[in-house]
């Protein structure tokens, strides 16, 4: 196999960039660490964490839990929410409704939607679990 001069000097240059570029990195890094900016470091981790454990909630509590979706950390949320309430909820997206509606299961006149400030609470404390739950089962 033959090299072409042209894509070797490419190539070459490339990996010059990027020797280059890891050198600065290391070099600011150790002044970072010189200085004593290591909890900014710590503290942009955690959170770059925090917002990634919301984006994961806010998928779970607007998508899966809706679905039914039958994972782990979906059927803990929901069993949570449920024991702390007392009773069984149905979460659904009507066809011709732009909000998540919950549903009481166990009333005597069938399903019941929960409405107004205990509405809100529930939804409150779904986010609350779900973020909870994402927290301490992400690595």
């Amino acid at each position: 196999m033959t090299a072409i001069p042209y894509q070797v000097r490419a190539m070459l240059r490339t990996y010059g960039r990027q020797v280059t570029t890891a050198r600065r990195l290391a070099r600011y890094r150790r002044s970072l660490a010189a200085v004593g900016a290591e909890d900014e470091v710590r503290i942009s981790r955690e959170a770059k964490r925090r917002e990634l454990v919301g984006r994961v909630a806010a998928e779970i509590v607007e998508n899966c839990i809706v679905t039914g979706s039958d994972t782990p950390v979906v059927e803990d949320i929901k069993a949570d929410l449920e024991e702390e309430l007392g009773f069984p909820l149905v979460f659904a997206y009507p066809p011709e409704e732009q909000e998540m509606q919950i549903f009481r299961t166990d009333g005597p006149d069938g399903p019941q939607e929960i409405t107004g400030e205990f509405k809100t609470a529930v939804f409150r404390r779904l986010w609350e679990l779900a973020l909870e739950k994402v927290d301490e089962t992400m690595l």
